[in-house]
């Protein structure tokens, strides 16, 4: 059965036939696809940014890893705000 995954990192998207493996990297950045990142469960508001209760941390949310709760995100990931645009808020937030 074929189905559409897409990239957390460059949001495009790749023709799948099977499940997403460890070594799967994406076609078009080279972003591992077996990552916190791509999984349904991650989070960045939830304890170790996963929705399940796993038992080991993943430190490098964008690298492959062998979390076995792993399930592949559906759709097209929402356009996230830019990290050195929220770092820049915050520190003019607390500059004098």
């Amino acid at each position: 059965m074929d189905w559409i995954f897409y990239c957390w990192k460059c949001k495009n998207s790749t023709e799948m036939v099977d499940k997403v493996m460890r070594s799967d990297t994406c076609p078009h950045c080279g972003a591992d696809m077996h990552s916190c990142k791509n999984c349904q469960y991650y989070d960045p508001n939830c304890h170790n940014e996963c929705k399940e209760h796993v038992a080991f941390y993943v430190p490098d949310k964008e690298k492959f890893n062998f979390c076995g709760m792993f399930k592949a995100h559906e759709g097209p990931h929402e356009a996230g705000e830019d990290i050195e645009l929220a770092k820049a808020r915050l520190d003019a937030l607390f500059s004098k």
